[in-house]
């Protein structure tokens, strides 16, 4: 009999994953949009992402709100006790989405919204981060309930895992930077990649050290033998990916930082994943325990497979349409 709750763990799983790849990069874009020379260069970087920046947050909506749907127990909890970062994190994408249709209107207020632009980039991926740092941290339950303070998301390895989401989206930008634009513009982000490459790098393993020693499950799963026979692959492949991100970045190769940001930003979900299973709240609710009633699952799941095929095949296609550099004289679209 098929598993429905791991089949759907699964779905909302890679949601929030392809939301990370994808969103993550246009967010990147507006953190380092500061960092621009002049007016023109920023357009270009907006032009880089403009087709296919409001499409790529359709997998947060999938992601959130298939986890109320398909898992209402755990999505209680977690809204309960991230409420704060949450929230920040949903006003901070409001007030990004509205600065970047805004600044294509006149250009007495472009800078203005520029500013909010990139502001609103960079508190939606540091709550991001912070919501993250709080979840890996384990939310207390008791009777069904979130059993926690107003405050407890608010610690030191949460505000670094948001820092680090921070310097990882702005990795993933320069990367869709260097792999979109060219000139002035494709300079500029190969400079930043040299910084963010290896802070990046930095993070991941201070994170991958740090986890282990906030509860003894995480680190059975990570240090107990045999598991770490078959899990030590994953800190490999990161180390791998880590050196093809920084010999092209270095060598300034158009298409290996991109793609070496996102191979590291996959594997650290999978080590997300060998962390937390088979807990959808770390410590307190398993996936079978937060599932919705078997009926429901089996209802969702047949919309389910019509709707994620649809919007791959459609994201899909924008980018193939997309393709290749954008163009210099780019002003925006409508």
């Amino acid at each position: 009999m098929l598993d429905l709750p791991f089949v759907w763990a699964a779905i909302i799983a890679l949601a929030v994953l392809i939301y990370t790849l994808l969103d993550g990069f246009d967010l990147g874009v507006g953190i380092l949009f500061p960092f621009a020379r002049n007016a023109e260069d920023r357009g270009r970087m907006m032009g880089a992402i403009a087709p296919v920046w409001d499409g790529n947050e359709t997998w947060l909506v999938l992601g959130g709100g298939g986890l109320l749907a398909v898992f209402p127990l755990a999505y209680a909890v977690i809204f309960s006790a991230l409420y704060a970062p949450i929230m920040i994190m949903l006003l901070a994408l409001i007030f990004r989405g509205v600065a970047f249709e805004f600044r294509w209107q006149g250009a007495r207020a472009a800078a203005i919204w520029d500013r909010a632009f990139a502001l609103g980039s960079l508190v939606a991926a540091f709550a991001q981060g912070v919501t993250l740092g709080a979840l890996v941290q384990g939310v207390p339950v008791e009777g069904r309930a979130y059993a926690g303070g107003w405050w407890d998301w608010l610690t030191p390895f949460s505000l670094f895992t948001g820092a680090a989401l921070v310097v990882g989206y702005a990795l993933q930008g320069a990367g869709w930077l260097i792999l979109k634009t060219d000139a002035r513009v494709q300079n500029l982000a190969y400079d930043l990649a040299r910084l963010l490459a290896p802070a990046f790098l930095f993070a991941i393993a201070v994170v991958s050290l740090w986890t282990p020693l906030l509860d003894d499950d995480y680190a059975a799963k990570w240090l107990s033998w045999p598991r770490i026979a078959y899990v030590a692959v994953v800190p490999a492949l990161v180390a791998f990916a880590g050196v093809v991100l920084l010999r092209g970045v270095w060598r300034e190769r158009e298409a290996s930082p991109f793609f070496a940001t996102q191979a590291l930003f996959v594997l650290s979900f999978v080590g997300l994943g060998i962390s937390f299973y088979p807990f959808i709240v770390p410590h307190s609710v398993t996936i079978w325990q937060a599932a919705a009633p078997h009926a429901s699952l089996v209802f969702l799941l047949v919309g389910a497979c019509v709707l994620v095929p649809v919007v791959l095949a459609y994201t899909a296609y924008v980018y193939f349409v997309f393709r290749g550099k954008t163009p210099v004289d780019h002003e925006g679209y409508g």
